[in-house]
């Protein structure tokens, strides 16, 4: 019985071990001096008031995240290796939301109310991503389009 105890004990940590050796693979950490000039030069002209910067490499695509403002609002871009921003994340307030989306969302999810929003910039299209809550509902996460059409929809 010790022995079999102690054999899943060894699999279990060989297992953690083999899980954070592979996530450690696909998210190297990188100093701006690991970084391509082109890259760090978009950044910092793109995002010249960010604090809190992290850079890591995920592929060939090199992700920062950071933060902006008196309210240290999150954002993730990513680039690829010629400085070109292939995605920006940002965290916004439900205030911010376009006027459609924040009717889109009365109208389709009448009584919840907005929890954690981003604002999603791909290729030069911008798109919406909410959380939704209601006491005793499932919640949602939703996405939206700057004119309030509803893109997807999931139960978080």
């Amino acid at each position: 019985m010790r022995t079999t105890i102690a054999i899943s004990r060894a699999l279990a940590t060989a297992g953690v071990a083999v899980i954070f050796s592979f996530n450690l693979a696909n998210a190297q950490k990188l100093a701006p001096a690991q970084l391509p000039a082109p890259v760090l030069g978009a950044f910092n002209k793109n995002h010249p008031k960010a604090m809190d910067v992290e850079w890591k490499l995920r592929g060939t695509q090199y992700k920062v995240e950071f933060e902006t403002g008196l309210l240290f609002r999150d954002h993730e871009v990513w680039y690829d290796a010629d400085g070109k921003e292939l995605r920006h994340e940002e965290e916004i307030s439900a205030s911010d939301l376009p006027e459609e989306v924040a009717k889109a969302i009365a109208a389709d999810f009448p009584g919840f109310r907005t929890d954690d929003v981003e604002r999603i910039t791909m290729e030069g299209m911008v798109s919406y991503v909410v959380e939704l809550k209601q006491m005793g509902q499932p919640e949602w996460k939703v996405a939206f389009d700057a004119a309030g059409k509803l893109l997807e929809k999931a139960m978080d």
